[in-house]
């Protein structure tokens, strides 16, 4: 097993700064898409670091009226795996995401 590498107090204070601030946008993301100021096609087709780290699970999630188990249903249907994130997507499963949602 590897061992984590050692970071300075400085750095490791860092870090957890960069950790957080990605974790407030990725929450602020998934805020945009529940309250419908961002569209579930504008998320695809957005080219924006953030997007594209988030899961598709939790995208799908984060939509009006879609929970965990329908997110997942939605998944297995357009074959698209558990881990996978928005940057991975093929055009493909964009376009059968975005039929599937009608939008």
């Amino acid at each position: 097993m590897v061992t984590p590498p050692q970071l300075s107090p400085e750095q490791r204070a860092q870090a957890l700064v960069k950790a957080a601030a990605a974790r407030t946008a990725l929450a602020e993301v998934k805020n945009q898409l529940r309250l419908g100021t961002l569209t579930l096609s504008a998320a695809l087709a957005s080219d924006d670091a953030t997007v594209g780290k988030l899961k598709v699970v939790a995208l799908l999630e984060s939509l009006p009226g879609v929970g965990k188990i329908k997110a997942r249903r939605i998944m297995d249907e357009v074959g698209i795996a558990d881990n996978r994130r928005v940057q991975g997507l093929g055009a493909q499963q964009k376009h059968a995401l975005l039929e599937r949602f009608g939008k």
